[in-house]
C-alpha cells in the first residue's frame, strides 16, 4: 500500500532537551503488590530488589514507587505518618538504600511518591493539633474551622469527600466538648495541610532534601492540583459525572487554585540544587491538556501525567485529537508530553478498553457493574493501545503487571475489599482494589511467586497462573514478549526523542503516523486495512498476510 503524509499540519516534536526524563519509560511499582520477600502477604522493598534484574530485562529506564513511608495504611500508604522513614511492613531505610543502589547499578533511576496534600491523622503534627487549642500554631498547620449552626454543629461548608461522605470531621476538644472541624479531601484519617502556612512549606522542602540526599532521581507528587483551597472555602456542588479525583475540575475550590504554582516553583528550586537532572512529575487532574501544561512550565514541574490521554476512549478520531493537542500544549511550554494507560487508581486498561458502560474514574468495577468487559477484546485492545503509546514522542509510564496483560480483578469477595472508597460509599463504588491485586511471577509457586508462603493481602484469581511471568518469558507471542520488543525497538530508534507526522490514506478508523523512520499504524475499525511497505518490526497481534486486523497496531521500518 502507498500512503501520503499530511502536509497541512506541522510536524509535532517532543520538547527539546537531553534530560533523561524527557524520553524515559517509567515503571510504576505498587510496593504492597509487587513482590513479598518476608512472606507476610504484603509486598516490600527487598521484594523489589529481588526483581530488579527482571525490570532491567523488560527494558525500563526508571521505576516509580508508590508510598512506602511510615503509615497506618488506612489508604494503602497515601496516609503518611512519617515522611522520613520506611514503614516496617515494607522494610527499613537500609532496605531502601540497598534497593536504590541496586537499581542504579543496573542503570534504572528511582522516583519516590510524595503525598503533600495531607498527612495521616497519626502524624505527630496532627496529634499535636488535636491536643492544642483553636487558633494555636499547631492547628495552623492543618485546615481547622469553626462549624456553622447555633453550637457549631454543622460543617463549615458543603464539600463532599473524594471517597464519599462529607469532607469535614468534628473533633472533641481536650475538655471533652465538641469542637472545631478539620478538612479532609479524602478519608477522615487524611487531614489536609494548610499550604498557606510557611511552616508547612519549609517542612516539605526539608523532606525533599532528605530523599534527594539519599540519591533519589525525582518525585511523583500526589494530588499536585490540590494543596491550595479557594479563599473563604465557598460551598460547591461537584459534577456527579466528574469522577472521584476531580474529573472536570473547572471552578472546583479545592482543585487547581493559582497559588499552588508557587509551591512547585519552590520545589523546582530545591531539585535544581542537585546534580543529575532530578525530576518532578505531577498527578494533576485538570479539565484540559492546556491547563495541565501550566503545571510543567520551565520553572515548575518537569512532567505531568496525561490523564486526558488515559481517559480517551478507544476511538481513532479522539486519539488523534488528544495526541496532537498534547504535543502542541506541552511543547509550547518546553515540556515533554507523558503517556499513560493504567495506574493504581484506575481500572486496568486490559479491561477498561472493553467496557460497554460509563465508568467514572475511581469507581472501579465489580460483579454487579454494568457493561462487563470482554476479556479477549480487552487484551487485544490493550496490546494495541500500548503499542501505539510507546511509539509516541515523550515519556511513557507503565503500571506493574500490564506487561503481563493483567486484567482488572472483578470478582473480589466483598469481605476482601480494602479501598476506603468501598466503605465510605457503603459498597456503591467498588474502588481501586481490582487493579492492586498482587502480581504473578511463577505459575506453580505459592501466591504465583509473589512470596514463598502463599499469603496475599488481596486474593489472586486462579486464571492468573497462565499469565505468570515464567509462563510468558519464552513465549514469543506473549504480552511480556511484546512489551520487551516494543521497549527495545523504541530505544533503538529513539522514538521518545522523535517527532510525529500524521499519515494519510488509511481511513477514519485508523491512527497512523511516522516517527522518524518508523511508520506506526493502529487499526481501531471493524475491517482490516492494507499495510504499508516496509519491514514489520513489532505487531501487537497476528497479521493477516499484508493486512492489519482490527484492534491491532504495527510498527514498520520504512527506510
Amino acid at each position: 500500500m502507498t500512503f501520503t503524509q499530511q502536509d497541512t499540519r506541522p510536524e509535532l516534536e517532543s520538547a527539546p532537551g537531553s534530560e533523561w526524563w524527557r524520553t524515559a519509560v517509567i515503571y510504576q511499582i505498587y510496593p504492597r503488590s509487587f513482590a513479598d520477600a518476608s512472606g507476610d502477604g504484603l509486598g516490600d522493598l527487598p521484594g523489589v530488589t529481588a526483581h530488579l534484574d527482571d525490570l532491567k530485562d523488560l527494558g525500563v529506564d526508571a521505576i516509580w514507587l508508590s508510598p512506602f513511608q511510615r503509615s497506618p495504611q488506612k489508604d494503602a500508604g497515601y496516609d503518611v505518618a512519617d515522611y522520613r522513614d520506611v514503614d516496617p511492613i515494607f522494610g527499613t531505610l537500609a532496605d531502601f538504600d540497598a534497593m536504590l543502589a541496586g537499581a542504579h547499578e543496573r542503570g534504572i533511576r528511582v522516583i519516590v511518591d510524595l503525598v503533600p496534600n495531607h498527612s495521616s491523622d497519626q502524624h505527630v503534627w496532627f496529634q499535636e493539633a488535636l491536643e492544642a487549642a483553636p487558633g494555636s500554631p499547631e492547628r495552623g498547620r492543618y485546615i481547622f474551622r469553626d462549624g456553622k449552626g447555633e453550637n457549631g454543629e454543622l460543617p463549615p461548608n458543603n464539600w463532599e469527600s473524594v471517597f464519599g461522605g462529607g469532607m469535614w470531621k468534628r473533633v472533641t476538644e481536650a475538655d471533652g466538648t465538641p469542637g472545631q472541624w478539620y478538612l479532609h479531601i479524602f478519608d477522615e484519617s487524611q487531614p489536609d495541610f494548610d499550604w498557606t502556612n510557611p511552616e508547612v512549606r519549609a517542612e516539605f522542602r526539608d523532606i525533599l532534601r532528605f530523599w534527594l540526599d539519599r540519591g533519589v532521581d525525582g518525585f511523583r507528587v500526589d494530588v499536585a492540583h490540590g494543596l491550595i483551597k479557594a479563599e473563604g472555602l465557598p460551598d460547591f456542588t461537584p459534577d456527579p459525572e466528574g469522577g472521584s479525583m476531580g474529573g472536570d475540575s473547572a471552578g472546583v475550590p479545592y482543585w487547581g487554585q493559582p497559588g499552588v504554582h508557587d509551591v512547585w516553583r519552590e520545589w523546582h528550586e530545591v531539585l535544581a540544587e542537585y546534580d543529575g537532572d532530578r525530576a518532578l512529575c505531577a498527578e494533576a487532574w485538570l479539565p484540559t491538556v492546556a491547563q495541565t501544561a501550566l503545571w510543567v512550565r520551565p520553572d515548575e514541574m518537569h512532567q505531568a501525567f496525561n490523564f486526558a490521554y488515559l481517559e480517551t476512549k478507544w476511538d481513532a478520531e479522539a486519539l488523534r485529537d488528544v495526541i496532537e493537542e498534547s504535543l502542541i500544549a506541552y511543547g509550547a511550554v518546553g515540556a515533554p508530553s507523558t503517556w499513560v494507560l493504567s495506574n493504581h487508581d484506575v481500572v486496568r486498561h486490559a479491561s477498561r478498553l472493553a467496557l460497554t458502560a460509563e465508568n467514572p474514574q475511581g469507581a472501579g468495577i465489580g460483579p454487579k457493574s454494568p457493561g462487563q468487559p470482554d476479556p479477549v477484546k480487552g487484551l487485544r485492545r490493550a496490546r494495541a493501545a500500548t503499542s501505539l503509546m510507546l511509539a509516541l514522542p515523550g515519556s511513557s509510564y507503565l503500571y506493574q503487571g500490564e506487561e503481563l496483560g493483567l486484567p482488572e480483578v472483578i470478582d473480589l469477595p466483598d469481605d476482601a475489599r480494602q479501598d476506603p472508597t468501598w466503605f465510605r460509599t457503603e459498597g456503591e463504588r467498588y474502588g481501586r482494589d481490582g487493579c492492586r491485586v498482587p502480581i504473578p511471577w511463577t505459575a506453580e509457586a505459592p501466591a504465583y511467586g509473589f512470596n514463598d508462603t502463599g499469603a496475599a493481602w488481596l486474593p489472586q484469581p486462579a486464571e492468573w497462573a497462565e499469565l505468570a511471568r515464567d509462563v510468558q518469558r519464552d513465549d514469543p507471542a506473549s504480552t511480556l514478549s511484546l512489551y520487551r520488543s516494543l521497549l527495545a525497538e523504541r530505544r533503538a530508534h529513539g522514538l521518545g526523542a522523535g517527532s510525529l507526522k500524521w499519515l494519510d490514506g488509511f481511513g477514519d478508523d485508523v491512527v497512523a503516523f511516522r516517527n522518524g523512520s518508523i511508520a506506526v499504524v493502529a487499526n481501531l475499525g471493524d475491517a482490516p486495512v492494507d499495510l504499508p511497505a516496509g519491514e514489520v518490526l513489532v505487531a501487537s497481534g497476528p497479521l493477516d498476510g499484508d493486512r492489519l486486523p482490527t484492534d491491532t497496531t504495527v510498527w514498520i521500518a520504512t527506510a
